[in-house]
């Protein structure tokens, strides 16, 4: 036993000892491999400053030249004109793809070389779409949109159904979102596309028809209202007349004069909500607002400058570390021959 026990002690000292040479040669290793990467970048300083002026013009010339724009629509199609207005923005796109001018021309896009892309999504807002803005005699949309979401929602992901395109189609407000090589102003551009998808003999018929009912029902409505307000004046003056009679407690009494006064509200109400129907509904498709020009930085446009730099002086050590492992490994083979 007490042989056995410096022995140990002696491995544990020469087992440390080799630990300890270990970490003090990793370290080394460390160490040598910044000093020689330092090394390295001194040498090829040169090289490196002049592949970053290279990589940067090169980077800032195509910036320039891939530079695109961001210009965007937000419209309202009426009379169930959805599928119309996806249908024609497919067409559209298509159109830009195969580079035919001609049809760009035609519906009045001054520059058709200048766009570059054109798409359209719904403006997702579910809680516009089951509150749906309605007169306050109409409840009757709002719950139905309500219950068809609840329904769709019960064998799937409420998210899911927000966002399925089906559902997304009936929202009221639409982006449409267009990429251009060079500024464009609303008069080159938003305005012919607009008009053009306000083309459609079918939708404007459907307009003119809409806007006259409204008109007659506003005017009928102002009419009642006058009727009424008539009626409340005889009432005032009635009670407010110094030889009042058995007659004015019986008119008092019979006289519904609190539904009078909500079917007054009830009607002023509606009118408001239909001239602002007329503005709505001016158009097939609608346009509510625009923002054009906006310079667009998404993926690496705007971005070379700063990329091809890098790019370069990677490939640059890349090729350089390959370099050093074909010799090193050519030296290798030749000295087992």
């Amino acid at each position: 036993m007490s042989t056995n026990l410096p022995n140990n002690l002696d491995n544990q000292e020469i087992d440390l000892s080799q630990i300890s040479k270990k970490i003090n040669n990793f370290f080394d290793g460390i160490r040598s491999k910044i000093y020689h990467t330092i090394l390295y970048f001194q040498k090829n300083a040169k090289i490196f400053f002049t592949l970053t002026l290279v990589g940067a013009g090169l980077g800032l010339y195509l910036d320039t030249a891939t530079e695109q724009f961001s210009n965007e629509m937000v419209v309202i199609p009426n009379f169930e004109s959805t599928d119309y207005l996806y249908t024609k923005i497919d067409l559209i796109q298509s159109k830009i793809k195969e580079r035919d001018t001609v049809f760009l021309k035609s519906i009045g896009i001054s520059s058709p070389k200048n766009v570059v892309q054109i798409e359209i999504e719904p403006i997702i807002d579910i809680y516009s779409f089951i509150n749906k803005s309605r007169p306050i005699t109409d409840n009757a949309q709002s719950s139905q949109n309500f219950e068809l979401v609840k329904l769709l929602s019960e064998d799937g992901d409420i998210k899911k159904v927000v966002t399925d395109k089906i559902t997304s189609k009936n929202y009221a407000n639409h982006k449409i979102s267009i990429k251009t090589k060079d500024k464009i102003s609303n008069k080159n551009t938003l305005e012919p596309l607009l008009n053009y998808l306000n083309t459609n003999d079918y939708f404007n018929n459907i307009k003119e028809s809409k806007l006259n009912s409204i008109n007659i029902k506003i005017s009928e409505n102002q009419g009642i209202i006058s009727q009424i307000n008539g009626l409340i004046n005889q009432f005032s003056s009635a009670i407010n007349s110094p030889q009042k009679s058995d007659k004015l407690v019986y008119y008092n009494e019979n006289t519904q004069l609190n539904d009078v006064l909500k079917n007054k509200e009830n009607l002023i109400s509606e009118t408001a909500y239909l001239k602002l129907q007329l503005i709505d509904l001016s158009k097939t498709i609608k346009d509510t607002s625009s923002v054009i020009n906006i310079k667009d930085n998404e993926k690496l446009n705007n971005k070379l400058k700063f990329f091809l730099p890098l790019i370069f002086i990677f490939i640059f050590i890349f090729v350089g570390f390959v370099k050093n492992f074909y010799k090193k490994e050519a030296l290798k083979a030749l000295n087992k021959k």
